[in-house]
């Protein structure tokens, strides 16, 4: 009989999460890109003893985000962050890659309870000034204040369609202000 204790299943699934093949796991890299990237997925599980969190995009590739120091979780506010991160809650995750690990450095909830949603036509971003435009279908526009991450990554392929271009954005409202924290185009 196999008696575990919680440091040797600590070290199991460490050595899982370590063993996951790089090609179906780790993004590949992206020419000129450095900093942080967002993906969306599905929280697929999640491991708290070990940190790391495996999130299957809407590809289907699977990746184990290991967490990063100061990781934060939006969207369940007062919870503690892993906690938040049920299997099968839809997540944006804002990463980063050093020695070939993916870490996650914000984790933003998509679903029912996470942030808040809109969708409009792309008018402007102004990446220095971190916002962004949209037009809604009443001709009327607003400007959401764009987090650090958001303005840096500024989703490459919804800038390079342009202006116009249909967009999804997440937001959450803070201290009086619209915040985006994940856009993307809509499908």
């Amino acid at each position: 009989m196999v008696t575990l204790t919680r440091g040797t299943l600590a070290v199991g699934i460490l050595a899982l999460a370590s063993s996951v093949a790089p090609a179906q796991h780790a993004a590949p890299p992206i020419s000129g890109v450095t900093g942080t990237v967002a993906i969306e997925g599905v929280v697929e599980k999640e491991y708290a003893a070990a940190n790391v969190v495996i999130v299957k995009t809407l590809d289907g590739m699977e990746h184990a985000f290991h967490f990063a120091k100061g990781l934060f979780v939006h969207g369940r506010e007062g919870e503690d962050a892993t906690a938040a991160l049920q299997e099968g809650a839809m997540v944006a995750v804002h990463y980063s890659v050093q020695n070939g690990r993916e870490f996650a450095e914000e984790i933003d909830r998509l679903d029912a309870g996470g942030l808040l949603v809109t969708e409009g036509r792309l008018a402007h971003i102004d990446r220095a000034r971190q916002e962004i435009t949209l037009l809604f279908a009443n001709g009327k526009t607003e400007t959401f204040r764009l987090t650090h991450l958001a303005a840096a990554e500024a989703a490459n392929d919804v800038a390079a369609a342009g202006d116009m271009e249909t967009i999804v954005l997440y937001y959450a409202n803070e201290s009086g202000q619209k915040v985006a924290h994940y856009f993307r185009k809509a499908r």
